[in-house]
């Protein structure tokens, strides 16, 4: 099973960037979490980190020829107006699950790339990744037919 998780604007910077709402943690240390979780569910996951919409477009059309199984994101300054973004992940096969570390809807922001989600997670602090990952894999090993602990 291959995962691709897509990390929106300004992601780069967790850890440093405003971290009384972000936290602390930073990507290098994220992705090393997710990485270890993702080899623990037995599946491969790929990151990419953009500040380029465009480039997020771009990455997902790729990974869907290339038949990858599912999308985690989290369009980050994208969701405001996303469109494009939303767009792409409404044409692909594979289904997404769009992440915030914060709760979105208590601090008043709208998402306009969520509804092309099968699911949305937010407000967990970087748990939020983790149960992502977790919710995916169950989904998807429940559509395979295949029973897990998640599921």
């Amino acid at each position: 099973m291959k995962l691709l998780l897509i990390q929106g604007a300004n992601m780069e910077y967790l850890g440093r960037r405003q971290p009384e709402l972000y936290g602390t943690t930073t990507a290098k240390e994220l992705d090393a979490l997710l990485r270890r979780q993702a080899r623990s569910l037995g599946v491969s996951l790929e990151i990419l980190y953009t500040n380029t919409e465009g480039a997020a477009v771009t990455a997902i059309y790729k990974a869907d020829r290339a038949k990858i199984d599912g999308i985690l994101f989290n369009p980050a300054g994208f969701l405001h107006a996303g469109h494009a973004l939303r767009d792409c992940l409404r044409s692909i096969s594979a289904p997404a699950i769009e992440i915030h570390i914060t709760n979105i809807e208590k601090r008043g922001y709208g998402s306009v790339t969520s509804e092309a989600a099968i699911g949305l997670i937010a407000g967990f602090g970087v748990d939020s990744y983790v149960l992502a990952l977790e919710a995916m894999v169950a989904r998807l090993r429940r559509e395979q037919g295949v029973t897990t602990r998640l599921s």
